[in-house]
């Protein structure tokens, strides 16, 4: 009997080990050659990159044991009773646009953003499941997405915040990356990308505080608090960031994922003021405050930035914590009502005009229907 519990263990290792050695979801590895320019940067010590504060990654046994437990059991209303509702684009509207700057959420951190005739992608998971295998993820809470990848027009340029599955998708990236002229990550996530068959001369990765241009868009390289890995063995072998897309006319601000910290105020007095922040506000857990923020905090986060208009993201799609799904927004509109800061709720698909300073309650609580 014992035997047969030490086979079983053994072939259950030595499965897992080959799926992360085979399986090219895991993503790839930093050459000698960049590596030896992450040494250079502020942001990475000892082989790890870091955050600027003193975060505390690693969970007690305990913890641990409390977050998979929480993940297994069936938790009331983590997740819609009903499929959320998606409104459809149109391939040809996309590409015939010529108005003001507009985005689209895609649910969960996911945008198409429109501005000067230019279509960018932000943090583009359109996967079912935000994880290296179907099995072992939250199925998406809408069947379909606004637009598929198969009819999505060429794509300028493709933002991306960090490596974690909910914001870089393989199975999303090998099915765009032939559309996509170039790609921004933060450091070390350009290795993932050439893995995965991108060219290196489309990939462009910048370090906090770094900017580049691109069609008379400026990007800049942000700080987040958070943490990065797709494996085993590889937490904070990439930096992870948020953005600031500046055009013309528009500032905006995405967070990416990131606990709340003095970072927003040093970006806001940097950049700002914004007139449209994307700000994460989900998957929070009082067992890692650091690395992601409570409702409350992303309101003050927005305030911090300056920031004329603020949309919660990192909801509406995926499971990944133990609150109710509906617990991010409640307690955001309620911050925001109590503070008087302008926000955006839109239903997936629905396109967002940065101009409108705050969108009617009608449509900003339709998640209350479901």
């Amino acid at each position: 009997m014992v035997l047969s519990i030490v086979i079983i263990i053994v072939v259950i290792a030595v499965i897992a080990v080959l799926f992360i050695q085979f399986s090219p979801q895991f993503g790839g590895k930093a050459s000698e050659e960049a590596i030896a320019t992450y040494k250079t940067s502020k942001n990475y010590k000892d082989g790890l990159f870091k955050n600027t504060n003193d975060v505390k990654l690693d969970m007690s046994l305990k913890d641990m044991g409390k977050a998979l437990s929480g993940f297994f059991k069936s938790s009331p209303n983590t997740k819609p009773e009903h499929d959320l509702p998606t409104s459809t684009l149109d391939s040809l509207s996309i590409i015939n646009y010529t108005g003001e700057t507009r985005l689209v959420w895609f649910g969960h951190s996911t945008f198409l953003l429109q501005t000067e005739g230019k279509i960018i992608l932000i943090d583009p998971m359109l996967g079912s499941v935000p994880a290296p295998h179907p099995a072992l993820g939250s199925k998406r809470f809408s069947e379909t997405l606004p637009i598929t990848i198969e009819k999505l027009p060429k794509i300028d340029a493709v933002i991306i915040s960090h490596d974690h599955y909910d914001h870089l998708d393989y199975e999303s990236i090998k099915a765009l990356k032939d559309k996509v002229e170039h790609f921004f990550t933060p450091l070390g996530v350009g290795a993932h990308l050439q893995k995965w068959k991108v060219s290196k001369t489309k990939i462009t990765e910048l370090d906090w505080w770094q900017e580049t241009t691109f069609k008379n868009l400026k990007l800049a390289c942000t700080p987040a608090q958070h943490f990065s890995g797709r494996g085993l063995i590889d937490r904070a072998k990439t930096l992870w960031s948020s953005w600031v897309i500046q055009t013309e006319s528009d500032n905006i601000f995405f967070s990416g994922d990131s606990g709340y910290a003095n970072h927003f105020k040093t970006i806001g007095e940097k950049y700002g003021p914004f007139d449209f922040a994307m700000i994460e506000c989900g998957q929070y857990n009082k067992m890692w405050p650091e690395i992601h923020m409570f409702p409350e905090e992303t309101v003050q986060a927005g305030i911090d930035l300056n920031a004329k208009n603020i949309m919660p993201i990192h909801w509406g799609a995926f499971k990944l914590a133990m609150h109710t799904w509906t617990d991010p927004l409640e307690r955001f509109i309620t911050e925001s009502e109590k503070l008087k800061v302008n926000y955006t709720i839109p239903i997936i698909g629905e396109f967002v005009h940065l101009k409108i300073k705050k969108q009617n309650n009608e449509t900003g609580f339709w998640f209350r229907k479901y």
